[in-house]
């Protein structure tokens, strides 16, 4: 064999087996699947298996609390309704049109739980006690007298200590009239001439109570409602017809010491407070 034979042979040899150069066949490296966990891409990122216990943990507790509200009783809320309705004077209320279930909020933003029925000629606030299954009160307001609803974000004036998130509907029924100096700085003052509302905390307990503390949908039946009761008995002297207004509502209390403490602990509402009911 001739030098130029085993100078050939060497490079044979060398071309196929040179770690530089793969060959096109062997198949590529696996991509660890370390990169693409998203709880290596930064510290930011969270244990899915704990933000899953943190969400459940979460929901648990928000059940707790609900289930608080004696409203919320198997058959509570249908006992009071039918209870209410045997409490509608047909000649001077007519036919019922709906109930809701809503929040109240007084001129000092006091929360009130209340029972509200849209009736063929009135709009009826109920105070109701739920726990003795007791109506306590019945506010009865002229359809139509309403003459401005209002729809929108809580608003308080510039020196206030109070603020309330969220948003509310609230009903005028005699929009020309002002409230006494007096009235304003007294808490129990029932001649306020309008109605704020809004949500009520059970809303998310189920559908059926979803539907029943809906607020915009309240707003609707209570326009239309309004509107019917314009055309059939106009008052002489006034517009007869309902102005719908997106503005924010304005809530004129500044302190609210009271309203703080009877808020955070719900003392508007027919709660369970450990061994008593209130």
């Amino acid at each position: 064999m001739s030098d130029g034979d085993a100078l050939k042979a060497v490079d044979l040899g060398e071309k196929a087996t040179n770690p530089l150069k793969p060959s096109s066949q062997t198949p590529p490296e696996p991509v660890s699947s370390v990169q693409n966990d998203p709880t290596t891409q930064g510290a930011a990122a969270p244990e899915p298996r704990l933000e899953a216990r943190e969400n459940q943990w979460t929901s648990t507790l928000n059940q707790f609390k609900l289930m608080k509200f004696f409203v919320l009783r198997p058959g509570t809320v249908d006992h009071a309704i039918e209870d209410i309705k045997t409490l509608v004077s047909q000649q001077e209320d007519g036919d019922v049109k709906s109930v809701w279930l809503l929040t109240e909020i007084d001129h000092w933003n006091n929360e009130l739980e209340r029972l509200v029925i849209i009736t063929e000629n009135c709009l009826l606030i109920c105070k109701y006690d739920f726990l003795m299954f007791n109506c306590e009160q019945i506010e009865r307001i002229p359809l139509n007298c309403v003459d401005r609803v209002s729809h929108g974000t809580f608003i308080f004036p510039q020196h206030s200590r109070l603020s309330r998130e969220g948003e509310g509907l609230r009903i005028n029924w005699d929009q020309m009239r002002e409230p006494a100096f007096s009235s304003r700085w007294n808490p129990f003052a029932k001649d306020y001439p309008y109605a704020t509302f809004t949500y009520h905390p059970v809303r998310t307990a189920n559908e059926k109570f979803t539907a029943l503390c809906e607020l915009k949908d309240f707003q609707e039946h209570v326009i239309q409602a309004a509107k019917l009761a314009h055309l059939k008995k106009p008052i002489p002297g006034k517009a007869n017809e309902v102005l719908v207004l997106n503005e924010p509502i304005l809530i004129e209390a500044y302190v609210g010491l009271m309203s703080f403490i009877g808020n955070q602990n719900k003392l508007g509402y027919c709660l369970a407070r450990g061994n008593i009911g209130f």
